[in-house]
């Protein structure tokens, strides 16, 4: 039997039950700079800011300390998916820009520099895109775009950088442009540019499956890029255009009984398919989102709560109280890039990518 809460305090039992469990500075993966805890401190940010409790911000800037070498500057590793050498180390820069809001240190803003006009130098394909990771030659992935995409535009804004404006929607208009699957009208997860991947098809270079949680970042980011891309940008109107298409897609796999998404969108019908939380709840939240902004028409508020009260139908409490956010997908790489590869992930409770998702969902939904 659920607690009926309304959405932030959901939100917040989310991050307190993580909270409980991990301090600050223990949050996994532990003593590294990534997505992982970037994601959910984001999502906790957006309770925050419905709540007001300062307990929530301190977590925040307790772990983003945590991370920080004793200069205060961002702990490189160098190598691998913890440098500079791929887009979902960039992800947690966001966190630098409450930060700074708050305390006025220049060291926040030091920290976001470097992980923004680094992306000058990185790799990119031959129209443009960034590779996802250095050693993922000429590879798109649409996780890509919330990892560097939202922080991209914060620091345009913030530092009157407009060429990263110009550089996240490049990158929106060309995953849309490349990564398009016809007969759906969404995106698959990745593109190979250069055709040489395992996964990449020999003619268009796509890979094969429409995966959730990416599908889910791409809107989630799209609809978070528009509140810093300037109302002037040329591509601004496009970029609206592209959420509007994504969303009215969306909307057609929706679960009709559940209300949620599946793991592998379009197969809902298909054997060993399952309802997935964390891409559910990046739907709402960018239904709900682009609801409220005006990007889309309202009549989208009915799938919005409906997946809302999908995911929220799905919670379950431990016997000490605390919230389980459970069917989520553990994340995955690309690999083969099958149906059964991505049904057969393993799936989590309370893993930072389906609480981050759910905290995020739970601070934009209204009822």
């Amino acid at each position: 039997m659920n607690k009926k809460l309304s959405p932030s305090q959901y939100g917040y039992e989310a991050c307190k039950t993580l909270m409980k469990k991990y301090d600050a500075e223990k949050l996994p993966p532990k003593n590294l700079f990534t997505y992982h805890q970037g994601v959910f401190l984001s999502g906790m940010l957006k309770v925050y800011e419905k709540i007001g409790n300062e307990e929530l911000f301190n977590y925040m800037e307790a772990w983003v300390k945590s991370s920080l070498n004793e200069d205060g500057s961002v702990k490189d590793r160098g190598t691998g998916w913890v440098s500079l050498e791929t887009l979902d180390f960039r992800q947690p820069g966001i966190l630098f820009f409450p930060l700074y809001e708050r305390t006025g240190d220049e060291q926040y803003m030091k920290n976001a520099a470097y992980l923004v006009e680094s992306l000058k130098e990185f790799p990119t394909n031959s129209k443009g895109g960034f590779w996802h990771m250095v050693s993922q030659p000429n590879q798109m992935w649409l996780d890509g775009l919330y990892m560097a995409g939202p922080i991209m535009v914060m620091y345009a804004d913030k530092m009157n950088k407009p060429e990263f404006f110009d550089i996240a929607a490049n990158q929106v208009e060309l995953m849309y442009e490349n990564m398009l699957d016809e007969k759906t009208g969404l995106l698959i997860h990745g593109w190979d540019d250069s055709k040489e991947a395992e996964w990449a098809d020999k003619v268009t270079g796509k890979s094969q499956e429409v995966w959730a949680r990416a599908m889910g970042w791409f809107v989630t980011a799209t609809v978070d890029i528009l509140d810093y891309l300037p109302k002037t940008h040329p591509k601004r109107e496009n970029i609206i255009k592209i959420l509007e298409n994504m969303l009215s897609a969306i909307v057609k796999y929706q679960d009709k009984e559940d209300g949620r998404w599946y793991e592998v969108v379009d197969k809902g019908d298909w054997e060993g398919n399952w309802l997935e939380n964390s891409g559910s709840c990046l739907f709402v939240y960018a239904l709900s989102k682009a609801i409220r902004m005006g990007y889309i028409d309202s009549k989208y508020k009915e799938n919005a709560k409906k997946g809302y009260e999908g995911v929220i139908n799905s919670l379950k409490w431990s016997e000490e109280g605390e919230l389980l956010v459970g069917d989520i997908c553990i994340g995955t790489c690309i690999d083969e890039g099958t149906y059964e590869h991505y049904i057969s992930r393993d799936v989590c409770i309370n893993d930072l990518h389906g609480s981050g998702a759910f905290a995020i969902m739970c601070g934009e939904y209204e009822e």
